[in-house]
Formats: C-alpha cells, structure tokens, sequence
C-alpha cells in the first residue's frame, strides 16, 4: 500500500525526496549600480554583503529598461559579478509599462528578446519565455508596479516584498486567488534592495530610510534544493521547495504531511498528491536559531481562508494537525508564523518593521492539476 502512496505522489510532485536535499538560502530581488535608481550601488559591495550574512545564493535583478534589456553587457559582465561563496543566478528585473517581473536562470540567456516583446500580447511573451527556459515571477503585485499580466505567464510570484510585513497584504489577497484558481504557483520573498553609498547629503538621508526596510535578506527565501548548484535552485523553486522567513538569520520553516498515516512524512511544500479521502496529518517545525522557551503561533490557510492556529514551542518547535482534503476538488494548505522576532545585527532596523512575522511556507496541494 505505501509504496502505491508514494508512487502515486512521485507522479504528482517531482523533486528531491525529503530526506535527500540541501536547504539554501539566498535573496531573488537586489539592485546595483546598474540599476539607474541604484546607481551608487555596487555589485561587490552587494556580493560582499550577501557572504557576510551566510547566503547561499543571489541574484542581482537590475532593471533592464536602464539599459535596453541588454544585462548581460551590463550586470553579468561586471568583473564584481562573482563569488567563490555563493551561488550567483542570472537575471533581471522585466521594467514595462504593465508593471515588473523578475526573470529568473541558472545559466545566461538573451534576456533582450525577453524584453523586446514586454508590450506585446501575453500569449506571445509566453512564448519567448518558454524558447528561452527562463523562470519568471511576478513583482509585488499588490503594490506599485504590480504585475499586469496573466498569471498563467508565471511561475513565482513575490508575496513578501521588504521587511515591513503589513505591505503584503494585498500580495497575499492575489496569491491565494491564483491558487484556488488552480494555478500551482511558488511564493517567494524579495528585499527589492536599491541603497548604496549616499553622494549628497539628500542622498544619505533617502538612504538611510530605505535601508531597513530594504536590504539584502529582507526577507530571506529558503529553497529545498537537489544539490548546491544554481540549476537546483532555480528548479526547486520552480516546484514550490520554498519558504520564506523574515531575515538571513529567522529559523527556517518546515512544512510536511504524513499522507498515508505511517508516522512518516510523504509530502513537503509545492507536492502534489491525490486526496484519498482520509485525514491526513501535517507537520509544520521551526530550524534554526528559535528564542528558547518561545511559543510560536503557526496558522493555517486552507484555499484561501483561515483553517486553525496552533501553538508550536520546544527547541525545536512542532507543531501538528489533521484534515481531510476533499476527494472530488482541490485543496491546498500553507502556514504563517508568528512569535518573537530574530535579531539581524547587520541591518537592526529591519526586525521592528517585521513585527512578529517569522517565517511563510509554500502550499502542500490536493488534486491539482500536475501541467501547472
């Protein structure tokens, strides 16, 4: 019986088994100088950075309107633009009049051709997209420059934008909409990081503003990936092997299910399984550096409402529930928590404008359709 389970949820869902995989951590949403708006930024200075905190990977995604989408002149070919440390990713920011994305590889790609079709019709943006392989996640959708284009053109899409947590509100709103629409779509974070060495005195005191809000690991996207490479990265966060916390130093967050009941877990974030219409256990753990003695309040959404919280506490704080997911139609589960929040010494600002957020999982889905 259980080897049926998992192959039925092998079909489903793709990925490293959970206990077969490396947990890294990195940044997706960073400027630099070549950004215009960043232009006192540079990339050694970010790279540098990023090693200091203990990142695993990064992508410095500049806005590639400041220089005719034409990044791999640019940014890429920015002797700063390496590290013995870190994995660094290959992208940019797609800047149109519809609003911003993020593409997204582990290897370069002409990222022009992506940006010569940013005002055509989706359907032929889609296309050029999938020609060039790259992954493409919508930008801060509910806030300015949100992404004004169908969701089926994505496969991320960044639900935490900067430390300050309440801005996401809206983010949250149009992910849950996407998911119960079927769509199997990742959440991530991204710092949106612009600031650099202030110029003028106007400068500083903008600067000095933004940085605590906005800097590299404000929040901090964790990925379940097959091996230390930036192709693993790149497909772990495609399948939805992803959560987010609220800096580089937050515990990480865990989510799992027990699908057949045997004590053991089957599914992880971004899994796919057949509901068999029994109740099926979820597991939702803290790793990492957690307040000792702290309670946690981990809560549940359930296709877009809220299920049930739950109290997680121990050295390693668990916390455990049982639901059926309906056997005819879809369901999908993530969780939030909540608790005491961990110091960031690097960037001390940023931990006030995160409140009592911690950590944000990906969804563990029900009966989705597996094309998406």
């Amino acid at each position: 019986m259980r080897a049926f389970v998992l192959a039925a949820v092998m079909a489903l869902a793709g990925g490293p088994a959970l206990a077969d995989g490396v947990w890294l951590k990195g940044d997706l949403h960073v400027h630099s100088r070549h950004s215009k708006d960043s232009s006192n930024n540079p990339i050694g200075k970010v790279v540098a950075f990023a090693e200091a905190v203990g990142m695993d990977y990064l992508l410095v995604s500049d806005h590639d309107n400041h220089v005719g989408g034409d990044v791999a002149r640019h940014t890429w070919a920015d002797p700063e633009y390496r590290s013995d440390r870190i994995l660094l990713l290959y992208g940019a920011e797609w800047t149109t009049h519809r609003g911003h994305g993020t593409a997204i590889a582990a290897r370069p790609y002409d990222h022009r051709r992506l940006y010569d079709v940013r005002d055509q019709r989706d359907v032929k943006i889609g296309a050029v997209k999938r020609r060039l392989g790259v992954h493409l996640s919508a930008n801060h959708p509910g806030g300015s420059d949100n992404f004004g284009f169908s969701y089926d053109l994505a496969d991320s899409v960044e639900v935490w934008n900067s430390a300050v947590w309440p801005r996401n509100a809206n983010a949250l709103m149009i992910w849950d909409d996407m998911l119960k629409s079927g769509r199997r779509l990742t959440g991530r974070g991204g710092s949106d990081s612009h600031h650099g060495y202030p110029d003028t005195p106007a400068q500083a005191v903008a600067l000095s503003r933004q940085a605590p809000a906005n800097n590299v690991g404000t929040p901090t996207t964790w990925v379940f990936a097959a091996a230390r490479t930036r192709e693993a990265v790149v497909d772990a966060l495609t399948r939805g092997r992803a959560s987010i916390s609220a800096n580089p130093h937050a515990p990480r967050l865990e989510f799992q299910a027990d699908l057949d009941q045997d004590g053991r877990m089957d599914l992880a974030m971004g899994d796919n399984a057949r509901a068999t219409g029994r109740p099926i256990r979820f597991r939702v753990q803290l790793a990492g550096k957690t307040a000792p003695g702290a309670a946690y309040t981990v809560s549940v959404i359930k296709d877009g409402a809220k299920f049930g919280s739950f109290e997680a506490r121990g050295e390693t704080p668990v916390a455990e529930f049982t639901d059926t997911p309906t056997a005819q139609g879809r369901t999908y589960y993530r969780v939030q928590v909540e608790g005491p929040s961990t110091p960031y010494p690097e960037v001390p600002g940023s931990v006030a404008l995160s409140g009592n957020m911690v950590g944000l999982s990906n969804p563990i889905y029900f009966n989705f359709d597996p094309r998406f």
